[in-house]
């Protein structure tokens, strides 16, 4: 038992704690993937770490050693409790009780006014992918978002568009960052372990945008649409939806960009999409 594990079974119990699995909570007890995340996402004392869904407070105790500021955003009130207390006496900590699908990311960062903003988290399984979206699409001035995911999930975030590993959100996430696995994290890592392997993930976030994109709105739309019945033709897919109501139309569109009218949207590049949307 290492000295982590050791730590983390005496907060559990001097709070009479349970992980709450419906929160998603799993508690991370081994160092070396804590301080691997912290070097990989590049953590400095001009950093504003934003940590999402911080638990007992394991990561973020490392964190406030590396950041400038540290701003625990937890939605479970005991936890954030447990959190007041263990990190009273830190200067450059700070414990937010919201849900961060609600949060002004935004308003966050113009207050503290340090150099970069930095994501990092150990992200609840339930609700990675809502999470991501949500921190891609507000737009929020951050630099990189460094979490850890289920290891099946991390395999879509970061794959190529156009391959069979690919799921509607690889095209957002791609649009907005560009994305990489660093590590695995085995289940042995926590307690309680889950029963998957998890995966530590880097989104660099694009100051500027990849493509020149007519309407994001509509590119993302016929994305989803594409997604939702992804073994149909892209035709068949997007036939009698707000994006396409005339089948002959996009047949032309498709037609002059070149690509076969049988094709299925997941055999379609992000740069594709963007050129469909552009000429519909």
């Amino acid at each position: 038992m290492n000295n982590l594990e050791i730590e983390t079974k005496f907060l559990i119990k001097k709070y009479k704690v349970t992980a709450n699995k419906s929160l998603g909570q799993n508690f991370l007890i081994d160092r070396e993937v804590i301080l691997n995340t912290i070097q990989n996402a590049d953590i400095g004392k001009e950093d504003l770490v934003i940590e999402i869904g911080p638990g007992l407070g394991t990561l973020t105790n490392e964190l406030a050693n590396y950041a400038g500021k540290v701003i625990c955003v937890e939605l479970d009130k005991k936890m954030v409790e447990i959190l007041e207390e263990r990190f009273v006496l830190f200067d450059n900590v700070e414990i937010i009780n919201e849900d961060i699908l609600k949060l002004d990311l935004n308003k966050i960062i113009d207050e503290n006014k340090l150099e970069r903003t930095k994501i990092v988290a150990n992200l609840p399984y339930y609700i990675t992918t809502p999470i991501i979206m949500r921190l891609l699409e507000s737009k929020a001035k951050f630099d990189s978002i460094t979490v850890m995911v289920q290891k099946e999930v991390a395999d879509r975030l970061c794959a190529k568009t156009g391959t069979r590993e690919a799921g509607a959100i690889t095209y957002t996430v791609e649009y907005y960052s560009d994305a990489r696995k660093l590590f695995t994290v085995p289940n042995t890592s926590f307690i309680p372990a889950p029963n998957v392997e998890s995966e530590v993930i880097n989104l660099q976030v694009r100051k500027n945008k990849l493509y020149d994109v007519e309407s994001e709105e509509k590119l993302f739309k016929i994305i989803k649409y594409a997604f939702m019945q992804r073994r149909k033709t892209l035709l068949n897919a997007l036939q009698g939806t707000e994006v396409c109501s005339d089948k002959e139309k996009l047949k032309e569109v498709l037609k002059r960009l070149n690509i076969d009218e049988r094709i299925r949207g997941e055999a379609l590049t992000l740069k594709d999409f963007v050129n469909i949307s552009n000429l519909l």
